[in-house]
């Protein structure tokens, strides 16, 4: 399926020049990609995006550098919902695993197996629904193991005065 709409991050001040790099879920994995595999994680409601950035809290958080991106991705597998779970062969526990305790555990999370089974059939990235501690049914995620800035995976930064590439180190 294509996509096409605005989502938003919030990134830690200190790596906000890099936006778009997928580096820090490389380097560190995520609920949907192993490390070594990069990945962006975009929330499509502002609201998700200061949940997802706070875990949760999101009375109390660390600073932020909000981003919205203007994405056209294709090639997407929308898990949001039973029926698309279902179409798809997924099921919300496999998603919903706790993959951080997995991972510390010595365990590999079921969230990484499906994502490694939709990245070998030529999959982009998911709609996911938000786990996030407090998460409603409204908020949703955006993640994605290809993207650019080329259709049919196009993820611009909404960035028009270049603020955050005045902020990259030695510049």
């Amino acid at each position: 399926m294509r996509w096409r709409g605005v989502a938003y991050r919030g990134h830690d001040p200190n790596w906000a020049w890099q936006p778009t790099s997928g580096e820090g879920a490389k380097q560190n994995g995520g609920r949907f990609n192993p490390v070594g595999i990069p990945a962006l994680y975009l929330a499509l409601t502002v609201e998700g995006a200061i949940r997802e950035a706070s875990h949760g809290f999101a009375r109390r958080f660390p600073p932020l550098t909000l981003c919205s991106y203007d994405c056209d991705v294709d090639d997407l597998v929308d898990l949001r919902t039973e029926a698309g779970r279902k179409a798809a062969g997924f099921a919300l526990a496999g998603l919903a695993c706790p993959w951080a305790l997995d991972r510390t555990e010595n365990r590999i999370p079921e969230s990484w197996t499906i994502a490694i089974s939709l990245m070998a059939d030529g999959v982009a990235g998911i709609l996911v629904p938000s786990f996030v501690t407090g998460a409603t049914a409204a908020l949703a995620n955006l993640v994605l193991w290809r993207w650019g800035d080329a259709l049919p995976h196009r993820v611009a930064l909404h960035d028009p005065e270049d603020r955050l590439k005045k902020r990259i180190p030695g510049s």
